[in-house]
């Protein structure tokens, strides 16, 4: 059996691996409600679709590599893989795009690299980045909230679409994106990237109805949800609080200066504390144990840094949201961040 071990001078085992990810996908349920309230279910039709192919992924893969399929199928990791890119991909996507991106996370970033505690990268973000490079318009076809659709569709016109690409009377994905005015809705990140662009201010293009009465119509509450996850998260010690507090404290300091020096062209930080994926960012793919730093202050370096990428590609990046590139490029740096925030060897003096 797995464990999730603390770093020296004291290995305490905290969790066991099942343990722990039962524990996050527990986190997660607020956050997917709120997704579901406010964008249908079409979320929980893709985190069902995601988890099976994910599972099936897994066991075919540790068959053919003559593995214990029951060990490693029952860390719960997989679920926890496929629960991630379910939620990430949008809720009226195409099914195949949730099933390369779960055969994707677990086959080639998974287990091609060892299986659980040797791979470098987060699965669930690596898949996503890999679709949305490779598939721009499914993975960026967000619909909007429910109130400003158009046309009211059930649970099985969602199931529909996502198979065929259209409802049962017709109605495609594009004209299911229109708003009662007609006119095709995106994500509040994306929508006030394209009016920056268009030489609108921030003022003027938060008047959509995208934006609601206060930051994200939608998004907002969301966030809210993973957030109240995470505190479940940080109060049961499944995850540490350095990583997510590291996150949103850099967060807010380069998105306050910003907004300081240009109102007009950057955004307030609360519209990037509840927009896009950054709650879900900071308490469920940040603290990933195998892929984040292991040392506290390779904690800090690390969160900090996404941060920063997040707001860099936010602004100046060609996608809306960052959290998923970002990551990958934390990852990367893992190696290095922890080589030089080692902590000295406990019992040992430091040498002269």
């Amino acid at each position: 059996m797995a464990y999730w071990i603390a770093s020296s001078p004291h290995n305490h085992i905290k969790s066991n691996t099942p343990g722990l990810m039962r524990t996050v996908i527990m986190a997660a349920i607020p956050g997917i409600a709120a997704q579901h309230y406010f964008f249908g279910p079409g979320t929980l039709i893709q985190i069902a679709l995601a988890i099976t192919v994910a599972v099936l992924a897994e066991v075919t893969f540790l068959a053919i590599r003559d593995k214990n399929i029951k060990a490693q199928v029952g860390d719960f990791s997989a679920v926890l893989t496929g629960l991630l890119i379910g939620i990430s991909v949008p809720s009226l996507a195409p099914w195949w795009i949730t099933v390369i991106g779960s055969i994707f996370a677990i086959c080639v970033v998974k287990q091609l690299y060892g299986g659980l505690g040797y791979n470098i990268f987060n699965p669930a973000m690596a898949a996503y980045v890999m679709l949305l490079v490779s598939f721009p318009v499914e993975m960026t076809s967000w619909q909007p909230v429910q109130q400003l659709m158009s046309h009211d569709i059930s649970f099985f016109n969602h199931l529909w679409v996502i198979l065929t690409g259209y409802t049962w009377e017709g109605f495609s994905v594009e004209q299911l994106r229109m708003n009662i005015d007609g006119i095709t809705m995106a994500t509040p990140l994306d929508t006030l990237k394209t009016d920056l662009s268009l030489g609108l201010t921030v003022q003027e293009s938060i008047t959509s109805p995208v934006f609601g009465e206060h930051f994200s119509l939608g998004w907002e509450w969301v966030n809210i949800g993973f957030f109240i996850g995470g505190l479940y998260l940080i109060a049961r010690k499944a995850i540490d609080w350095v990583i997510p507090a590291s996150f949103l404290v850099t967060l807010w300091l380069v998105t306050f200066i910003a907004y300081s020096i240009s109102p007009d062209s950057s955004a307030s930080t609360m519209f990037h504390y509840l927009s896009g994926g950054t709650m879900l960012g900071a308490f469920f793919i940040l603290t990933d144990p195998v892929s984040a730093s292991t040392t506290r202050k390779g904690r800090v370096i690390f969160a900090a840094f996404i941060a920063f990428m997040v707001y860099i590609i936010r602004a100046f990046g060609g996608y809306p949201d960052a959290i998923a590139f970002a990551v990958l490029l934390a990852n990367m740096m893992v190696p290095l961040i922890d080589q030089y925030t080692r902590p000295r060897t406990y019992g040992h003096k430091a040498s002269k």
